[in-house]
């Protein structure tokens, strides 16, 4: 199910991301899901490609997440 807006995304995103990350997690999210189609597991797929496309622009620190470039 590819999210159309960001308040689409999962609350367990929203509540903790900040809007670009967001951004970065939809389209992350959104790309993946129709590349797997073919796969069964294909939603758990997209959602880890997207946790994996924030990572590497964001940084969890003290239990909240950071641009790289700012820390």
């Amino acid at each position: 199910m590819p999210y159309a807006i960001n308040e689409d995304l999962p609350p367990s995103v929203r509540h903790v991301l900040p809007d670009h990350a967001q951004d970065i997690y939809r389209e992350a999210f959104n790309h993946a899901f129709q590349s797997h189609s073919h796969d069964p597991r294909q939603e758990e797929v997209a959602h880890r490609i997207a946790w994996a496309a924030v990572k590497r622009s964001y940084a969890k620190i003290g239990g909240e997440w950071t641009a790289r470039g700012r820390m």
